[in-house]
């Protein structure tokens, strides 16, 4: 089996004017297909590993041969990475979560606005490229800054990443250029929190590194 490039859930243009047509061009089908191209060559001929679910592969690196084992790590990240990416966002997006998901910030941050403060000021001071989640981990939430592609899955306390923002400069700037804070505040504005709200239900009722 192969893994596939998802198509996005929405037009090019339907994050405008938070986050432009170009740039979501580019990144999906660019970016986000090159890992996929990138992570089914790795894979190839390797039925074991091509039968595993990109979160079991994610969540067991250590399990991959070592010649391909960075391969993996780096264009199945990006693959997972982006398949979460695209979901939680969507046009008319934003606001307050409500029910669960504002219940379990409440808890784990003690309100939507200091888990939005801590979250925006872990994204702008994040060196370099990567990611910043949102995850669940032994039952509640932690947030969490990963470079490159890395992710919750693959640390040593594995956890399930629920809610994610890219911080690659490919992903913001041919609109914001250098000005990632103002991407930032941007991105909150299209977020699709009953996305996330599914996301919470299915982390908390699976095991990290099985298929759900």
């Amino acid at each position: 089996m192969s893994h596939q490039l998802p198509a996005l859930p929405y037009a090019f243009d339907a994050l405008e004017p938070y986050i432009d047509a170009k740039t979501m061009e580019l990144h999906h089908g660019k970016h986000h297909a090159t890992y996929v191209t990138k992570l089914n060559q790795a894979l190839e001929g390797k039925t074991e590993l091509q039968n595993k679910s990109l979160e079991e592969l994610l969540s067991s690196l250590d399990s991959v041969p070592s010649e391909i084992r960075t391969a993996v790590h780096n264009h199945g990240g990006g693959h997972f990475n982006h398949s979460l990416f695209w979901k939680i966002m969507k046009k008319n997006g934003g606001g307050e979560p409500k029910g669960d998901v504002a219940s379990a910030l409440n808890s784990a941050f003690g309100s939507f606005n200091e888990f939005k403060n801590k979250f925006s000021t872990a994204a702008t001071n994040l060196f370099g490229s990567g990611w910043v989640w949102l995850a669940v981990r032994n039952g509640g939430l932690v947030l969490e800054s990963t470079p490159n592609q890395d992710n919750p899955l693959m640390s040593k306390e594995a956890g399930e990443p629920i809610f994610g923002l890219d911080v690659w400069e490919h992903a913001y700037y041919l609109k914001y250029q250098n000005r990632r804070p103002e991407y930032i505040e941007a991105w909150w504005s299209v977020i699709n929190w009953e996305q996330v709200a599914e996301n919470l239900v299915n982390a908390k009722s699976a095991k990290v590194g099985t298929k759900r």
